[in-house]
């Protein structure tokens, strides 16, 4: 089993101890990454840090992180497991601090980094529209990758029981926000179309690219908002996080969804992965 990195010592994951005390574990305070890893390097890792740092800067103490230093641990914790293939997880809690809400004054993060084997990429997807839960786009939090994620463990608990494999969750004003672990594309009349930040998506390093490389792959890309009815009208609907890349939706609600631009979905993944190196 692979060792863990716990504020720059690597153990293992049984030797690893964080305080009860600490306030990722009690309340949620802090953000975390979930990050490729391809030929022993971790992909498109200035944009996860990049997203990361912005999570802290929400929560108020990305000044308490040296990016400099954990850019350097995680590469020597690659190096040190000696990894080729995996997935990377990045967690950044406040720290430990008093009784309450108030976070201390001078905050001292935990750091946590841990290795796991990629998930397979079976496709299509069935999806499954939540109704026991929404993502609520008028907080700051649905913008960064906070630790608590229970929204979307509720909304694909849901989707699974009724035999699912991925939840979509709508926002507050009933307009699709994003899956449970991923963004929503729906390519549509020469259009790439996915839901804009403000309706409550997740800004996902992949969704970013998605849309900067559209254009190249024949797609003109629009933030927009969606219902769940857009779906069934679509040419194809697919889904993407930074594990997984583009995973194609087979059905929504049990009824079968449009498979029809196939072709220029194969073409944005051939750029993608020729501009993360994954090729």
């Amino acid at each position: 089993m692979m060792r863990v990195w716990l504020d720059g010592d690597m153990v293992a994951p049984e030797a690893a101890h964080i305080s009860v005390m600490d306030r990722g574990f009690l309340l949620g305070d802090g953000v975390f990454e979930t990050i490729l890893v391809h030929g022993g390097r971790a992909v498109d890792l200035e944009a996860h840090l990049e997203r990361l740092a912005s999570g802290l800067g929400v929560l108020g103490f990305a000044g308490a992180v040296d990016l400099s230093k954990l850019r350097a641990g995680l590469a020597h914790y690659l190096v040190a497991e000696s990894v080729s293939s995996a997935v990377l997880r990045l967690t950044v809690t406040r720290g430990s601090g008093p009784r309450g809400l108030v976070p201390p004054e001078a905050p001292r993060p935990a750091i946590l980094m841990s290795l796991a084997p990629p998930p397979p990429r079976e496709t299509p997807l069935a999806l499954r529209v939540a109704t026991t839960t929404r993502r609520n786009e008028l907080s700051p939090c649905s913008r960064i990758k906070a630790l608590p994620y229970l929204d979307n463990l509720v909304a694909l608990r849901e989707a699974r029981g009724q035999g699912a494999d991925e939840a979509l969750m709508l926002n507050t004003r009933g307009t699709i926000a994003c899956a449970s672990v991923a963004n929503l594309f729906v390519i549509r009349d020469g259009r790439l179309e996915t839901p804009p930040v403000s309706d409550g998506a997740l800004p996902g390093t992949m969704r970013a690219l998605m849309l900067l490389l559209a254009a190249s792959a024949g797609l003109v890309p629009v933030e927009t908002s969606l219902q769940a009815a857009d779906l069934a009208a679509a040419d194809q609907v697919f889904l993407t996080n930074s594990v997984r890349g583009a995973m194609e939706a087979g059905s929504c609600n049990g009824l079968p969804l449009q498979r029809r631009a196939g072709e220029a979905l194969e073409r944005l993944r051939a750029l993608v992965a020729t501009h993360l190196g994954t090729a």
